[in-house]
């Protein structure tokens, strides 16, 4: 089992924060994060739990580049995003991370390959690649024979399985998962953990945020968020990795 780090540095950490915290003026300052130290070593995973309101989603959002700390440090495979440019942050979202959403975020006017090619635009992917490289990890999810389908012709697990060919395409150093369970049925997103256990094995940093526990336990560690802050940090050995129910 690799160690479980929370705040302390390690020299193979793809994600670090230190001292990170986020408030937003919303009718007065809310403070969703209130000093946040955590580690993500190369090749873990790590899921996330807490109540609503515990700031799960905030903590991914900073880890995503898709906002900046208040104050802190946020550093994702070497790059600080608290003091990045919006364009750097974008080139950072399309090159070191992959992100797969629990409403999918599916383009509905583009077939599955279009889907998942997309991100290689913004990566500056020639177009011949792109498409070899789209068609690659949508036969390596499973679903080569529907390539050229629209999302609305997809069931809601291939759905999903696009999101997280879409979030493999550009081959990041992180993936990160927002609830990616909570819009299919139960036989489903069994299919979509074993995906990301596999994807976890493959060597990929991956960072699942839920609010059950089963789905958790699929992960080498659990972050327990309370009220912006880290309550504690769960060591799951291998005997208990999957086995919740």
């Amino acid at each position: 089992m690799r160690r479980a780090e929370t705040g302390s540095e390690t020299t193979d950490a793809v994600v670090t924060l230190r001292d990170v915290r986020k408030t937003y003026e919303l009718g007065g300052v809310v403070e969703a994060l209130a000093g946040v130290s955590l580690a993500l070593s190369r090749g873990s995973y790590t899921a996330v739990m807490g109540p609503s309101g515990s700031g799960k989603s905030t903590l991914l959002n900073l880890i995503g580049a898709l906002d900046v700390p208040t104050s802190g440090d946020v550093v994702v495979d070497g790059r600080q995003i608290a003091t990045a440019s919006e364009a750097e942050r974008a080139a950072i979202r399309g090159t070191e991370i992959g992100f797969v959403f629990q409403t999918f975020n599916l383009l509905p006017r583009l077939t599955a390959v279009e889907n998942v090619a997309m991100p290689l635009v913004f990566a500056g992917v020639p177009r011949d690649d792109r498409e070899r490289r789209a068609r690659a990890v949508l036969e390596d999810v499973g679903l080569g024979d529907r390539l050229e389908h629209l999302p609305s012709e997809l069931s809601g697990g291939q759905r999903q399985r696009v999101a997280i060919a879409r979030a493999l395409a550009a081959e990041p150093a992180l993936v990160l998962a927002d609830e990616p369970t909570g819009n299919v049925d139960t036989e489903t997103g069994a299919r979509v953990l074993d995906r990301f256990d596999q994807i976890h094995a493959a060597g990929n940093t991956v960072l699942l945020v839920t609010h059950e526990r089963h789905v958790a336990a699929r992960a080498e560690r659990i972050v327990h968020l309370r009220d912006g802050r880290i309550d504690h940090v769960e060591a799951l050995d291998e005997t208990a990795r999957g086995s919740e129910s």
